[in-house]
């Protein structure tokens, strides 16, 4: 997997495959004589359909066979025609295909619409934008929980870097349309603009609102004034990395063995505890019932530190009596498994 999944790069590029100097130009120019050939055979000379094909083909290829029939002496013109124009568009059409597969172009290409096909298939998932220091950590992030994602960097250094890492990367401006909808936003569970500047997160979330209204977007802010910014562009939720982790150095400081409680239980690599938030569905069995009723402790063996309403309030340290409703978000504390359990059970 090593080997294929270091090559999951796909350029967005404008060239089309018909450019000027592509083999697709080419193979579309030798046919077009091969065409063009067979046809004025058939109409000056009468010939069959083969007959002129396999005329035609011989003195493209310039193999020097002997004429299938008499020539007229307006056939003799014609050929005359076709091997000053048939044989250099030949030349060029084998010596163009002969250069892209040489150079591995072909190859490429083939993983190109494989790695394409990929995307396309991608649903639930994750749009990040940008794979600098913040979009590589919430790469690694989302590699080990097994969450799906679309890495979108234009930056050919950092694209080579996210592919040897195994992540499949589209190279390219993600504040374009085009772009965003090739990494299926229209299928996409949220989006995390993590690009370098607060411009470049500014067009890239202006775009994505503008194409999906109801995504759930994530905007990365270097300074303070930045905020509001995204949150006007957007943004559900703007996060400055340089804020939060001030805070929680001043939180270390302070409460070391609380910011190691959180830390453990967040961690994805922690196998024996973690914190997650399981969203209570319309059909759930949950739905309507208190915290007391629904026996959550005895159960499914989780803690539930806090219950976000489906209005966006929170509720921490809930009473027992409290109300679980359709679209309430519990934050929950527990083994993976015993979280499983009530996810299923929740929806």
């Amino acid at each position: 997997m090593s080997g294929a999944s270091a090559r999951k790069r796909v350029r967005m590029s404008r060239r089309p495959w018909f450019a000027l100097g592509g083999p697709g130009l080419a193979v579309v120019m030798l046919g077009t004589a091969l065409a063009g050939g067979t046809v004025g055979y058939v109409l000056i000379e009468h010939w069959s359909v083969w007959d002129a094909f396999y005329m035609t083909v011989t003195t493209v290829a310039t193999v020097g066979y002997r004429e299938v029939n008499p020539l007229s002496r307006a056939g003799q013109a014609f050929t005359v025609l076709l091997v000053l124009g048939g044989v250099g568009t030949a030349l060029y059409a084998f010596s163009t295909v002969a250069a892209v597969v040489a150079g591995g172009g072909w190859q490429r290409r083939l993983e190109q619409r494989r790695y394409t096909r990929m995307i396309d298939a991608l649903s639930s998932h994750f749009i990040v934008c940008g794979y600098g220091r913040i979009g590589s950590i919430i790469a690694k992030q989302f590699q080990q929980q097994n969450v799906p994602f679309v890495v979108i960097e234009r930056e050919p250094g950092r694209v080579r870097s996210a592919t040897e890492e195994g992540i499949l990367t589209i190279e390219a401006d993600a504040s374009h349309e085009d772009v965003l909808r090739r990494a299926g936003i229209d299928r996409a569970r949220g989006l995390i603009a993590a690009v370098g500047t607060d411009a470049e997160n500014v067009y890239a979330i202006l775009t994505a609102r503008g194409l999906r209204p109801d995504l759930f977007i994530i905007g990365r802010a270097e300074s303070e004034d930045s905020v509001l910014k995204l949150q006007r562009a957007g943004a559900d939720r703007v996060i400055s990395p340089y804020r939060i982790g001030a805070v929680q150095m001043a939180q270390t400081a302070l409460r070391p063995a609380v910011v190691d409680f959180v830390e453990l239980a967040i961690s994805s690599e922690n196998l024996e505890l973690a914190m997650e938030q399981v969203k209570i569905g319309d059909a759930s069995a949950l739905a309507g019932h208190s915290l007391l009723d629904g026996n959550l402790r005895q159960k499914f063996g989780v803690v539930v530190v806090g219950i976000q309403r489906a209005g966006g309030r929170m509720e921490f340290n809930p009473a027992p009596d409290a109300v679980m409703k359709a679209g309430d978000n519990l934050v929950v504390l527990g083994r993976p498994g015993s979280l499983k359990a009530l996810e299923e059970a929740a929806r």
